[in-house]
């Protein structure tokens, strides 16, 4: 019985499909953010990206923030939120670009100048736009992407600038 389950479950799960651009995608991305990414598609060219995880674990570790009042020396969790366009590549069913606007809040702790190396916890919220290539594994659910973009802060700091590099795997729902 536990074998037959595990067939099932795994036939649904990796069973013969084409990609699916109507329905939702479930994965996880590395980088500039790190985390959890849901991904709904609407159509053939829009879809809505959401990744929850941590942000300046990679790229911004350890950076100076506001000027020389001090800087970041942690990760922080981070919610990002992006509508995207996307499209194939060659009329090519396997490989897609997508590109989008949103928007990125992040909570971290900062250590300013001031303080004496005891640190302040920032809430920041910003606008970020995000570019990608995905690659849908033939006869199977699973993508792969790689992406990048930039995220500008407009509060506490404006225009504070940090790059988004990711790359990931999703499943195909």
């Amino acid at each position: 019985m536990k074998k037959l389950a595990l067939s099932i479950i795994l036939t649904l799960c990796f069973g013969i499909a084409q990609a699916q651009y109507d329905n939702w995608a479930v994965g996880f991305k590395l980088g500039e953010p790190t985390g959890v990414n849901i991904r709904k598609y609407f159509n053939n060219i829009h879809a809505l990206d959401v990744t929850i995880g941590t942000y300046g674990g990679l790229l911004s570790n350890d950076r100076k923030y506001r000027g020389d009042e001090g800087t970041y020396k942690n990760a922080g969790v981070s919610l990002q939120v992006h509508y995207l366009w996307h499209t194939p590549v060659f009329n090519s069913e396997t490989v897609h670009v997508y590109y989008g606007l949103g928007g990125q809040v992040n909570s971290r702790r900062s250590y300013p100048k001031r303080l004496t190396g005891n640190y302040e916890k920032d809430i920041s919220l910003g606008g970020s736009v995000l570019g990608g290539f995905e690659y849908y594994i033939p006869d199977n659910r699973i993508s792969v992407f790689l992406e990048g973009g930039t995220y500008l802060e407009l509060l506490p700091r404006p225009f504070y600038l940090s790059p988004n590099i990711s790359a990931g795997i999703r499943f195909n729902l």
